[in-house]
C-alpha cells in the first residue's frame, strides 16, 4: 500500500465492498474513471491498484451514468474531455445535477482550454489535468479531491448539528420567554418609578422579549444599583457576586448559553438539592418555574447585576464561537462549499499528512475559506492577516486603500497561518524566515490565483495574500482610461511588427492589465502569441501561457530562449528583472519579434536609465525600444454623488496648479459608493514614443532632463498632466491625485519662449538663450525670483516666463 493510501485509513466499522486483500477495518473510497480509450482505463487501474479505492471504469458517458445509478456513493469521477456521443463536460454537468456531492475531475489531452475552463467556471469541474499525466500527480490530485469530499461532508454534518442545536434552543426558549415579573409593582410601591414609566417598560418588553431591569435602566428610569437595593430590602432574595463562584461544566450544561444571555441569568452552584441561579430579575416566578422544569431541580434565585451575569456567562461558557463571529462580520454561511483549493501540478509531492492534520481543525479551514470568499466578494486586491498583541487583524486592500475588516482571537493565529501554508505548499514548521507560495482558488463565480507571502514579526507570522483574478484582463484597451492621443500612440505600438514596448510603474499600478489589453487589441489568428509570467495572472485563449518556476531553474530568460524556437510573433514577458533577461528580451526584439514587458520605474524616461543600469548598450536600447507607458491607478469619483469642487491654495500649490480658477470635482458620498465618494479605479498614463530624434539621443547616451525636454517639445503629457486633466473632467479628484503622486513642489520652471525645463537658479534659458533675470519696469531695480514687489518703488514684479512649480511671483 502506498504512502498516500495509508493516510485514508481509520477504525470505522463502515466498510464498502472491496477485495479481500484490503485490510479489515478500512474505509474504501469509490472512484469512477471514464474514457473511450481502453488503454487509458487499464493505465488507471495500474496506477491505483495498490490504493484503498474501489475502482469503476466506463468507456462512455451513458455507461458511466448507468454505473453511477447502480453504485452509490461514488466519491470521485475522473472523465476524459473529448469522447464520442457525450463529451466529458456534458457528462460532468449531468453528474453535478444528479449527484452534487461527487467530486468531478476532467482529464484531457487536447488544448481546448476555453471549453474546459468554461466547465470549471460553471462548477461542473472541480479540477482538470492534462495528458500525458504524471502518475504521482494523478494520485495526489485524487487524494486531495477525496479530502475535499470529506471536508464538505463534515461541514454539512456541523451545519446539521448547529441547526439541531438551534431547534433545541427554540424549544427550550418557549418555556422561559413568558414574563411574569413582580419587579414593576415592587418598584412602584417603593416609589422608585411611576405608573407611566412602568407601562412604557412593559410595552417595550412585550415587543423585545427583554428582561424588565434592563429595559428600565436603558430608558433611564432607574439605576441597576437601586433595583438591586429594592429587591434586597423588600424580599428575602440575597445579593451575590457571580464572579466568586466556580461553576463546573456539568452544571453549566443544564441551561443553554442562549437562554442565559437572553434572560440575563446564570447557574452558580448546587446546594441542598437546589440549583442556585443568579438572575437580573429574580422576582419573575414564571421563569423560576420554567428553569425548574428544564433542569429537573428546584431553583433558588439570587440577584446580581446584568453586567456581572453576562461576564460570568462568558467565563463559564467560553468565547462566542469564533467561526460564527467571523461569519457574522463577513456575511457568509457556508464558506467550505464556496471555496475550493485547486492545487497546481508540481514535480514535488505535497505533504498529505499536513493536509489531514489541518483538517482536524475545521474552524481554521472554515475561517480561511470565509476570509477568501469575502475578499473576492469585495473585489479586494490583497488580504493582510496581521497578528497583534491581543488579536489578529484582517485587512483588505480595496481600490488601493487598506480597510480594517475584522478581528479574530489570537489563539487562532497558528492554526490559520498553518492552514494557509498547507494550501500554498509552504513549510509549516519554518516560522523564522519569510516564505512565498501560491495557490489557485475556485469560488462559486470565478477562479483566481493567489500569491502568498509570510513574514515573521514580533507578534508572530504576518501573511499577505495577493489576489490575481484570471479573468480580470477582459477589458479592451479603449476602456483603460487612455486619452485620445495616447490611445492612438498605444495602438500604433501594438501594430509594430517588431521592437519592445515597456510598461512602467510601481506594483499594483495596472501594468499587466495594460499589456493584456494591448495583446487583445493585436490578437490575430495569423499570429503566434506567447506569455511568460510568474505566475500567469490572467487567462487568454489566443495565447500560449507559461509559468516561471525558479525552483527548477525555469527562469524568465530560460523560458524566453526556449520560446524563441517556437516561432513566436508576439511575446509578453512578465517582468525584466536582470541583465540576462533584458539582454535576451532586447535581442528578441531586434530579431523580428514584438516583445511586451514591464519595469519598476517612476516615469517613462526613467526606464532608459534603468536599462542602462542593467548593462544594456545604448545602441541596443535605441534600436529595439518602440515606446514606454508609465502609469498609475487613481480612484474614480462616484458618478452618483459627484459635485463641483474648488481646490484651495495649498492644494493647488501641492499639485503645481497655477490657475486660481481651476475647476475640480469630488464625491459627496452616497449608498452606491458606501459613503466614500469613490467607485472603481482608472489609469493615468504617460506615453514616451521613441521617434528618430529620441533614438539618436538615446544612442548618444543623453541624460534624462535632455530626453524629457525633447519629449515635451513633441507634446508628451506627463503622468501629472494626465491626472489633472482627469480631475478637470470629473473623473477623479485633487485629493486622490495628491494621495497617489504626493506633493509636487519643484524648483523647475518652463521657458515661455521654447518651453524648456530649467532650474530657478538659471539666469538664461539653456535651450534658447532667453534672459530670465528681470529688472523693475518702473525704476530698474534688479529683482530676485521670489519677490512679489520691487523693494525700491513698490511696483508689482512681473516676468515673462511661466513656472510649473509653485505660483510664480512674477506673474503669468
Amino acid at each position: 500500500m502506498s504512502r498516500i493510501a495509508s493516510l485514508f485509513l481509520d477504525n470505522s466499522a463502515e466498510q464498502a465492498a472491496i477485495p479481500d486483500s484490503k485490510p479489515a477495518g478500512t474505509k474504501a473510497y469509490r472512484i469512477l474513471f471514464v474514457d473511450d480509450e481502453p488503454n487509458v482505463l487499464k493505465a488507471m487501474r495500474r496506477i491505483f491498484r495498490q490504493e484503498n479505492y474501489q475502482l469503476l471504469t466506463a468507456g462512455s458517458g451513458p455507461e458511466a451514468l448507468a454505473l453511477l445509478d447502480r453504485h452509490q456513493p461514488v466519491h470521485v469521477v475522473v472523465s476524459d474531455h473529448r469522447m464520442p456521443g457525450m463529451t466529458g463536460t456534458q457528462l460532468l454537468k449531468q453528474i453535478k445535477a444528479k449527484y452534487p456531492k461527487t467530486i468531478r475531475i476532467m482529464l484531457t489531452g487536447y488544448a481546448d482550454t476555453d471549453a474546459v475552463m468554461g466547465a470549471v467556471n460553471e462548477g461542473a469541474v472541480y479540477k482538470f489535468i492534462t495528458k500525458p499525466w504524471n502518475d504521482d500527480d494523478l494520485r495526489l490530485t485524487v487524494s486531495l479531491a477525496l479530502e475535499q469530499y470529506d471536508l464538505i461532508r463534515e461541514n454539512r454534518s456541523l451545519k446539521q448539528q448547529a441547526e439541531n442545536h438551534q431547534k433545541e434552543i427554540k424549544r427550550l426558549s418557549r418555556f422561559v420567554n413568558a414574563h411574569h415579573s413582580q419587579l414593576g409593582h415592587l418598584l412602584l410601591k417603593a416609589g422608585l418609578i411611576d405608573e407611566k414609566t412602568l407601562e412604557k417598560a412593559l410595552s417595550i418588553q412585550a415587543k423585545s422579549n427583554t428582561v424588565l431591569p434592563k429595559i428600565l435602566v436603558n430608558i433611564g428610569a432607574i439605576s441597576e444599583k437601586a433595583i438591586i437595593g429594592a429587591i434586597e430590602k423588600r424580599t428575602d432574595i440575597n445579593r451575590v457576586s457571580p464572579a466568586e463562584f466556580s461553576v463546573p461544566e456539568a452544571l453549566a450544561a443544564l441551561i443553554p448559553r442562549e437562554i442565559c444571555e437572553q434572560n440575563m441569568l446564570v447557574p452558580l452552584k448546587r446546594s441542598d438539592q437546589k440549583l442556585i441561579v443568579a438572575m437580573a430579575d429574580p422576582t419573575d416566578l414564571n421563569k423560576i418555574d420554567d428553569l425548574t422544569f428544564i433542569t429537573g431541580m428546584p431553583v433558588q434565585p439570587v440577584v446580581a447585576t446584568g453586567k456581572e451575569i453576562l461576564a460570568t456567562v462568558k467565563t463559564i461558557y467560553g468565547e462566542t464561537d469564533v467561526f460564527d463571529a467571523v461569519l457574522s462580520e463577513i456575511d457568509l454561511s457556508d464558506p467550505t462549499e464556496q471555496i475550493e483549493i485547486v492545487l497546481e501540478e508540481t514535480d514535488e509531492g505535497a505533504d498529505i499528512e499536513e493536509l489531514l492534520r489541518a483538517k482536524d481543525k475545521p474552524p481554521a479551514i472554515r475561517i480561511v475559506n470565509a476570509i477568501i470568499s469575502d475578499a473576492l466578494r469585495h473585489n479586494a486586491s490583497d488580504v493582510h492577516i496581521e497578528p497583534k498583541t491581543k488579536y489578529i487583524m484582517v485587512r483588505y486592500r480595496i481600490d488601493d486603500l487598506l480597510v480594517d475588516k475584522l478581528h479574530i482571537p489570537l489563539n487562532m493565529h497558528l492554526a490559520i497561518v498553518s492552514r494557509i501554508k498547507v494550501m500554498s505548499d509552504l513549510d509549516i514548521a519554518e516560522r523564522r524566515r519569510p516564505q512565498d507560495g501560491r495557490i489557485t482558488v475556485k469560488s462559486s463565480t470565478r477562479m483566481v490565483d493567489m500569491r502568498i507571502s509570510t513574514l515573521p514579526t514580533i507578534n508572530g507570522e504576518k501573511v499577505v495574500l495577493r489576489i490575481l483574478d484570471k479573468n480580470a484582463a477582459s477589458k479592451e484597451i479603449e476602456e483603460l482610461g487612455f486619452s485620445g492621443r495616447d490611445l492612438e500612440a498605444v495602438i500604433h505600438f501594438i501594430e509594430r511588427p517588431q521592437g519592445i514596448i515597456l510598461a512602467t510603474g510601481p506594483t499594483g499600478s495596472g501594468k499587466t492589465t495594460t499589456l493584456y489589453g494591448m495583446l487583445r487589441k493585436g490578437a490575430r489568428i495569423t499570429k503566434n502569441f506567447t506569455t511568460i509570467e510568474d505566475p500567469v495572472e490572467y487567462q487568454m485563449g489566443m495565447a500560449e501561457q507559461v509559468n516561471v518556476r525558479d525552483k527548477i531553474g525555469l527562469s524568465f530568460s530560460t523560458v524566453l530562449r526556449a520560446i524563441l524556437r517556437q516561432d513566436p510573433n508576439v511575446i509578453m514577458l512578465g517582468e525584466i528583472r536582470d541583465h540576462e533577461t533584458a539582454e535576451v528580451a532586447f535581442n528578441a526584439a531586434l530579431t523580428g519579434h514584438l516583445v511586451l514587458s514591464t519595469l519598476h520605474t517612476n516615469s517613462s524616461i526613467a526606464a532608459i536609465t534603468r536599462l542602462r543600469d542593467m548593462g544594456l548598450a545604448p545602441y541596443v536600447i535605441s534600436d529595439a525600444l518602440v515606446g514606454v507607458i508609465a502609469q498609475r491607478l487613481v480612484r474614480c469619483t462616484c458618478p452618483h454623488c459627484r459635485t463641483a469642487d474648488h481646490p484651495d491654495k495649498q492644494m493647488r500649490r501641492s499639485l503645481n496648479i497655477t490657475d486660481p480658477e481651476f475647476k475640480a470635482w469630488r464625491g459627496a458620498g452616497c449608498d452606491r459608493c458606501n459613503g466614500i465618494g469613490y467607485k472603481g479605479r482608472i489609469g493615468v498614463y504617460e506615453i514616451f514614443q521613441v521617434d528618430r530624434e529620441i533614438k539618436r539621443m538615446i544612442h548618444q547616451d543623453a541624460a534624462e532632463p535632455e530626453l524629457l525636454h525633447a519629449t515635451r517639445l513633441t507634446g508628451m503629457s506627463t503622468l501629472l498632466d494626465d491626472a489633472l486633466k482627469k480631475v478637470k473632467e470629473g473623473i477623479t479628484t485633487c485629493e486622490e491625485v495628491l494621495r497617489v503622486f504626493g506633493p509636487q513642489h519643484t524648483t523647475q520652471i518652463v521657458c515661455s519662449h521654447c518651453h524648456g525645463l530649467m532650474e530657478q537658479r538659471h539666469n538664461y534659458c539653456p535651450y534658447c538663450g532667453k534672459e530670465l533675470i528681470k529688472h523693475c519696469r518702473q525704476c530698474g531695480q534688479l529683482l530676485a525670483r521670489d519677490w512679489h514687489h520691487c523693494p525700491k518703488c513698490g511696483n508689482t514684479a512681473q516676468r515673462d516666463d511661466t513656472e510649473t512649480g509653485p505660483p510664480n511671483p512674477y506673474g503669468p
